[in-house]
């Protein structure tokens, strides 16, 4: 489907960025939810990167600044009701960030020897 206007043809989008929102034909907001988590995987993956220098409390405020912000502006109100595999997404990336802004300074590879090694000695398991 098409318009003619004055020899010019005019095609219809298949999905429109209204205020940064991602519409579709069907208003399914897959496109909406597939950017949206691309864009808090990419900050949370940076925030993975620094977050033992700079430290559980400022890592946790980072994590609401760039992702947690991103999921609550307008999606709330737009993505009430839909699927939940249309939702799976999103819920990774709130596991995902929970993960980021809780972890604990020691590498999970790597645990504490008891009493065989010496104090603070670590092994890799």
């Amino acid at each position: 489907m098409h318009i003619t206007i004055n020899q010019s043809t005019i095609k219809p989008a298949t999905v429109v960025r209204d205020l940064g929102v991602l519409f579709d034909g069907e208003f399914s907001m897959r496109q909406q939810v597939s950017r949206l988590s691309q864009a808090c995987f990419y900050h949370l993956r940076r925030l993975r990167s620094v977050s033992q220098q700079l430290g559980r409390d400022v890592t946790a405020k980072l994590v609401s600044a760039f992702v947690l912000s991103r999921l609550d502006c307008c999606n709330a109100v737009l993505l009430t009701g839909l699927p939940a595999s249309t939702l799976a997404p999103l819920q990774s990336v709130l596991n995902a960030q929970l993960i980021t802004s809780t972890r604990r300074t020691c590498n999970p590879k790597f645990v504490p020897i008891g009493r065989k090694g010496a104090p603070g000695e670590i092994r890799e398991m």
